[in-house]
């Protein structure tokens, strides 16, 4: 039988669509999409066993994804409701009603325990939220009818700076281009010394203008709103306060670098957003700011939105631009890289939410006004996302240039054992750090800023940073996909006391091979924890070793002894 599906711009799309009919998607439904974009089956299979959020086998009617994250993650909640509904995670109850799992980090990090319900989030999860929504499953009642605020996401600013105190009327960037030439516009964004502002800092005029010169009359812009580190929650304030900037932002690169055609990939964790960035969108298009001879300036350009299904790789821009053209997003092997050989081989920009938003405010003040700020390698300012042991978790804002202990500080964090910079990928330092400063030439960091106080078992938040990079892989290389598993299983051997100093140093060795030998940056990153926590707390693992190495007690007889008989001879 023919599975009637609805007509769709894209294959993450159509799968998805899908599976919210049935529940799961069933070979025929693989044929089906096959022909309906006209690509090898065996790709649509790829793509469907690839991406976390697609099932082969039916879900319930409920289906609730915990975040297992160290900020937005509470487990104990998860079993709670599995008590409660007499299911076992990762299992889908025999009446089709339930399904429950756990996920990664979902960025609701400000908000506490969270989850995802049919693809919807769910925050701030208390003992009495699980009861309620116990209540609500076994009695069948639709989302539309569960308490409202459950699903209400705020935005938590905490400390606005130069962008998120900045007045922007939509178009207004747009309009300050008038009777400005590419270049003009180009040299401005060069000048404000603007870096990307993902973690990797590189140099937003020279890439808009290495696919400006790129040999190809067709380009492509493309913002990466796939923050997937864990604790890392910025873009989804941006996303929803400040969508028209971005899409502004989009549209200066496409009028610098030539191209006609932008996409926002957005991670499937944030496909709540999908209705409102759509409308955002529209309204663009109707007044002017989208599509044809824009503000009748002579160029077009135009935004498509395509919503991820779950990977944290595809956070690594060849693995999204694999993931646009509709195939599992493994990252390329690079040169070429996206400025010349990008989406479908044409030259691409790619730039996440915060740069692009920086890069139309630039245009539209000009780069004194940007330079003013930051240090002299780092200009600006950056989004710092706030979470865990701290009285305020939110966003924060701050010229480059501020210290460690002034965010801990200012969000209100006692008895700090240890911060997260950068997420797990990042650096994990004590407090022998917290006078350094977050800049590129000192502390990088996409934007995850995590707080873990004195309370915490230091050993099982590696090990859950761990357990995630060994999930996230996508399999492609050896190194990665062995190696992290290798390092989780012997971080998960010394954790449970059954380690030894031989053990420690086969894991240090391991991970500097991972780091060393991986294809992409997940592999090479995915070490950090673990090797940052042996240089900086040494003393959590020795103390967990099966046979701690113990100095020998002093006998000054037997050294008596010993002395007397060298002296003899003996």
């Amino acid at each position: 039988m023919t599975i009637n599906l609805k007509p769709s711009t894209h294959l993450l799309h159509a799968l998805h669509a899908h599976q919210q009919q049935h529940r799961f998607i069933s070979d025929q439904a693989m044929i089906d999409i096959a022909a309906q974009f006209n690509i090898p089956r065996p790709q649509v299979e790829a793509v469907t066993e690839f991406y976390s959020f697609f099932h082969r086998t039916p879900r319930g009617r409920f289906d609730i994804l915990f975040s297992n994250c160290t900020s937005c993650g509470d487990l104990t909640l998860m079993q709670m409701l599995c008590e409660k509904l007499h299911i076992k995670t990762g299992e889908t109850r025999a009446d089709g009603l339930i399904s429950i799992g756990e996920t990664s980090c979902i960025g609701m990090c400000d908000h506490g325990a969270s989850a995802l319900i049919n693809s919807m989030t769910i925050r701030s999860i208390s003992k009495s939220m699980i009861e309620g929504m116990a209540e609500l499953i076994e009695s069948d009642t639709k989302l539309s009818d569960w308490p409202q605020n459950w699903f209400q996401v705020d935005d938590h600013i905490r400390k606005k700076g130069l962008l998120l105190s900045n007045s922007f009327e939509a178009g207004s960037a747009l309009k300050s281009m008038a009777g400005r030439s590419g270049q003009d516009l180009l040299n401005d964004v060069t000048s404000s010394a603007l870096k990307g502002r993902g973690g990797a800092g590189f140099s937003t005029g020279l890439k808009w203008q290495f696919c400006h010169e790129a040999e190809h009359e067709t380009r492509y812009v493309i913002c990466n709103a796939d923050e997937g580190e864990p604790g890392t929650f910025k873009d989804r304030i941006l996303l929803n306060s400040h969508a028209d900037v971005m899409f502004e932002g989009m549209t200066i690169c496409g009028r610098i670098i030539g191209a006609t055609q932008g996409y926002l990939y957005l991670r499937g964790e944030y496909r709540y957003m999908l209705d409102a960035l759509e409308t955002t969108l529209q309204h663009r298009r109707e007044t002017g700011l989208l599509g044809k001879n824009i503000l009748h300036q002579g160029f077009d350009f135009d935004v498509h939105i395509v919503v991820g299904a779950g990977a944290y790789i595809c956070g690594e821009e060849s693995a999204l631009i694999e993931s646009l053209e509709g195939k599992p997003g493994i990252p390329r092997i690079r040169p070429p890289f996206p400025v010349t050989s990008g989406l479908w081989g044409k030259p691409t920009v790619v730039n996440n939410v915060e740069t692009l938003v920086a890069a139309a405010s630039i245009i539209l003040h000009g780069h004194h006004w940007f330079t003013t700020h930051g240090t002299w390698q780092s200009k600006g300012s950056k989004l710092l996302s706030v979470s865990g042991d701290c009285a305020r978790a939110g966003i924060y804002e701050y010229a480059f240039g501020i210290s460690v202990q002034q965010v801990l500080d200012d969000a209100g964090a006692k008895n700090v054992q240890a911060v997260q910079i950068g997420g797990p990928s990042g650096r994990l330092i004590g407090a022998d750090y917290f006078e350094h400063l977050i800049a590129f030439e000192d502390l990088a960091t996409g934007g995850s800023f995590m707080i873990f106080n004195e309370s915490r078992d230091l050993l099982a938040v590696i090990r859950n940073f761990t357990h995630f990079f060994a999930h996230e892989s996508c399999g492609f290389c050896t190194p990665c996909r062995v190696g992290t598993t290798l390092l989780k299983k012997g971080l998960d051997k010394i954790c449970d006391g059954h380690g030894t100093a031989h053990d420690l140093d086969e894991l240090n060795r391991t991970a500097a091979l991972v780091s060393r030998r991986s294809h992409c940056g997940l592999g090479m990153t995915a070490p950090n924890p673990i090797r940052d926590a042996l240089k900086n707390f040494h003393p959590l693992f020795k103390q967990r070793l099966l046979h701690q190495e113990m100095e020998p007690e002093f006998n000054l007889d037997a050294a008596l002894e010993e002395a007397r008989a060298l002296r003899n001879g003996n």
